[in-house]
């Protein structure tokens, strides 16, 4: 069969986005009702390609077919551009959290705003943007957390090719440079997973004693936030000789594929085991419930990374010993801001330094001296953001590898 492009399809798009929209209403009321529903109310003889080809094409974007019908048709005009956040999961509390911040940015410049998600799907990730910039005629700002490294240069490379302005997060190759890919590449952010990493550990190993053994959880391995957590990890335990690492699996930074290894864990190694360290929160919380479902969670001691409510709560119960917060309230809001206001040209990216363009950002360590504190300024209120304070979270240039 023919392969459409998505330019074939934009026609289509733009005739049947209600209509599908309608269908699918119809179709969740339907499941809940637990009453079948025919999907041929959806095929249309005008439609020229089959019903189960549409839909499939028209799903690149995070949200479907409703992410183009979000978009109403001065969206591709000239105006106000798109404000367009590409994460990970909405499920993943961290990045719910950065999507409300970036839906707050765009609500205080009144613009549309998008969230695609990749759902851990590199190919998906790739296809969702470059469908937006044509949906929008690149007249969007782009914020993105690739899903690998390697996403980041064609993610890149189609924005500068299109003139849309955009802020990386967390992951790309190395050799990918913002100054490289003047002005539209505006800036790189990331922190310094290393020195938090080890943090971590430290405050794991020191919850347990200084010796024993304990067990690791990390991220997707092609993710520079995950390599360099782990290698803060190992520079934690070479530097006490009484800790053993008994094993360390991936869990691809989520909490479904922590809960089984770390209840296989808890078999194997039973109670030599006194401390679980976990490259995110979201992992940390499928350990803690393979700990609670042995009447372990609090006597087992848990580390994470992100800052989640979950994490926090779990510090303040004594079940977590500690947390990194990167304020993703702040990364969703603060990466679409950075860029809109390259492109709305309050400063030209070009003439700031190294250090604005590729640049470690603040994290704050929680542990239960200070949970309660930021607990009341970052989970139980809205953060207070600046959206005009481009650099003032900046601490230092990325170290260049």
């Amino acid at each position: 069969m023919k392969r459409l492009s998505f330019k074939q399809l934009h026609p289509c798009i733009e005739k049947y986005c209600d209509e599908y929209a309608i269908f699918l209403t119809k179709a969740c009321a339907s499941a809940c009702l637990s009453e079948p529903m025919s999907s041929s109310k959806f095929d249309s003889p005008n439609l020229p390609i089959k019903r189960r080809t549409f839909i499939r094409k028209t799903t690149v974007l995070t949200t479907g077919v409703a992410a183009f019908g979000a978009l109403s048709r001065h969206s591709d005009a000239a105006g106000t551009p798109t404000m367009v956040n590409s994460i990970r999961s909405l499920s993943n509390p961290y990045h719910a959290t950065w999507n409300q911040g970036g839906a707050a940015f765009a609500r205080s410049i009144g613009a549309e705003y998008v969230t695609l998600v990749t759902e851990g799907n590199s190919e998906k990730g790739i296809a969702d943007i470059r469908a937006i910039i044509e949906k929008t005629r690149g007249n969007m700002v782009l914020n993105v957390d690739p899903n690998d490294a390697p996403d980041a240069r064609p993610i890149v490379d189609d924005c500068v090719k299109a003139g849309v302005y955009m802020t990386a997060q967390w992951t790309r190759p190395a050799d990918l440079h913002p100054w490289d890919r003047n002005p539209y590449f505006v800036c790189y952010i990331t922190y310094d997973n290393l020195k938090y990493g080890e943090a971590t550990a430290n405050e794991l190993i020191k919850a347990i004693g200084g010796s024993g053994g304990i067990v690791a959880l990390g991220g997707i391995p092609a993710s520079d936030a995950a390599t360099n957590r782990r290698a803060g990890l190992d520079k934690a335990i070479a530097a006490n000789p009484g800790v053993k690492l008994l094993d360390f699996q991936i869990a691809n930074w989520k909490s479904t594929d922590a809960l089984p290894i770390v209840g296989a864990w808890l078999t194997r190694f039973g109670d030599q085991i006194k401390g679980i360290w976990c490259a995110n929160d979201d992992m940390a919380v499928g350990a803690l419930e393979a700990l609670r479902a042995e009447n372990l969670a609090g006597k087992v001691l848990v580390t994470g990374i992100d800052g989640i409510k979950l994490a926090i709560d779990g510090i303040r119960a004594g079940e977590f010993v500690a947390t990194v917060s990167w304020d993703p309230y702040w990364q969703g809001s603060m990466g679409l801001s950075i860029a809109y206001g390259a492109k709305t040209g309050k400063f030209d990216p070009a003439k700031e330094p190294h250090e604005h363009r590729e640049f470690y950002a603040t994290g704050v360590l929680v542990t239960k001296e200070n949970a309660d504190e930021f607990y009341k300024t970052h989970i139980a209120s809205e953060p207070k953001i600046d959206f005009n304070d481009y650099w003032g979270r900046v601490t230092g240039q990325v170290r260049q590898t």
